[in-house]
């Protein structure tokens, strides 16, 4: 069972997202990671060594054009997730901004509230004293 978030925001923009969202934030997550790197690497050092290694009949000779393609596919899928990925970062953005600052402006009218009894307590102390020092 997926574990729901308390967080209003992480509510909307992570428990109630639609499934096209969360799989853009996914492969954008893994896109923008070390691991993708180091697999993206490897996968193409093993495709260059396998054309050296089968010189006489290369799979994809130099200049790598199957290569390049493969390259320029993932490139043309990769643009749009990215892109979705920030709208939707920022959006999660402008929603905590705004969240923080409502919550911001509850707890300021709690202080206004506290302040505002702690000056009648002041003044009801300071009349009292004032009544002791008289009698």
């Amino acid at each position: 069972m997926a574990r729901r978030s308390k967080h209003p925001v992480n509510v909307k923009m992570v428990d109630e997202a639609p499934r096209g969202a969360r799989i853009a934030d996914r492969v954008t997550g893994f896109m923008g990671s070390w691991r993708f790197i180091i697999v993206q690497t490897v996968i193409v050092a093993i495709w260059v060594a396998g054309n050296a290694w089968l010189l006489s009949r290369p799979f994809d000779p130099y200049p790598f054009i199957l290569l390049n393609l493969a390259f320029s596919t993932q490139a043309a899928y990769a643009a749009p997730l990215i892109l979705l990925a920030g709208n939707r970062a920022a959006l999660r953005d402008r929603l905590t901004l705004e969240h923080a600052a409502a919550e911001t402006d509850i707890e300021d009218a709690q202080n206004r509230e506290l302040l505002a009894g702690n000056a009648t307590y002041q003044e009801i102390v300071g009349s009292q004293q004032q009544v002791e020092a008289a009698a």
